[in-house]
């Protein structure tokens, strides 16, 4: 008879799609056979994880409908366990397992749907933070600018796509009744996703402003970051990103490197 500790791992690793027979073998059937009573809780465990991603991926499900979702759901599982207690942090390897399942390979654009719904999903369970003040940046000698590290809002991520992602989660959205072409030769999305006031927005960025912010997101120096963006634009306009980031929250603490 194996220890309750023993038992406990084997019954989790099964959970996992292990092989029953050991488990089943120690339970009481009891008018029910060991291996159909525990079948039960994997097939809970599964429907379970299945609602998590379908709550985080709805416009994925909708892309591929509810019998692909499934399977890619089922294989997901397999393949990234959840290791974790708080559901919330399940599925954020979703757009990595779909960028590899052959079953997607028609979908080039689905792991870049998905990456931005888990940033959706991140950004809405972020903490919140206290807005910068712009009088603190008064303070700093204008000499030491290009020093200064910036940190982003713990609500706030970033993401590249080649393909046209706003528009096709626009379009998949329950509430849409316009035009639902997609064209996707059309040119690709820098995206910040915030929240403001409870509420998600994506604000589409040119390809200079999204460099600003990645560059300072990496950690960088407000000069690396602006070197970064006038590699994009000769003309791009510290000032006035710097304060639209300022004032829209997105760029909330500063230290001298």
């Amino acid at each position: 008879m194996p220890r309750l500790r023993e038992l406990q791992q084997a019954f989790g690793s099964w959970l996992q799609f292990d092989d029953a027979s050991e488990i089943a073998a120690l339970v009481c059937a009891n008018g029910l056979a060991g291996n159909r009573r525990v079948q039960i809780y994997r097939n809970n465990l599964l429907v379970t994880l299945t609602d998590a991603l379908r709550a985080v991926y709805p416009v994925v499900e909708k892309l591929v409908g509810d019998g692909f979702f499934r399977f890619a759901a089922n294989e997901f599982i397999h393949h990234y366990p959840s290791r974790h207690g708080n559901l919330h942090l399940f599925g954020h390897e979703f757009a990595k397992f779909l960028s590899e399942f052959a079953a997607a390979k028609g979908h080039a654009y689905l792991p870049d749907v998905a990456r931005l719904e888990w940033a959706q999903h991140e950004v809405y369970h972020a903490v919140d933070h206290a807005p910068l003040a712009p009088q603190s940046l008064t303070a700093i000698d204008p000499d030491r600018y290009e020093s200064l590290c910036f940190t982003l809002h713990p609500a706030r991520r970033l993401l590249y796509s080649p393909y046209p992602v706003v528009r096709i989660w626009e379009v998949n959205q329950p509430d849409f009744d316009g035009d639902q072409t997609v064209d996707l030769s059309a040119s690709g999305n820098c995206v910040l996703v915030l929240r403001i006031n409870g509420a998600i927005e994506l604000h589409t960025l040119a390809r200079p402003e999204y460099r600003f912010l990645a560059t300072i997101s990496e950690g960088k120096t407000l000069g690396q970051a602006v070197e970064a963006a006038l590699e994009q634009h000769r003309d791009f306009d510290l000032n006035h990103y710097l304060a639209k980031h300022v004032q829209n929250g997105t760029l909330v603490e500063f230290n001298l490197a």
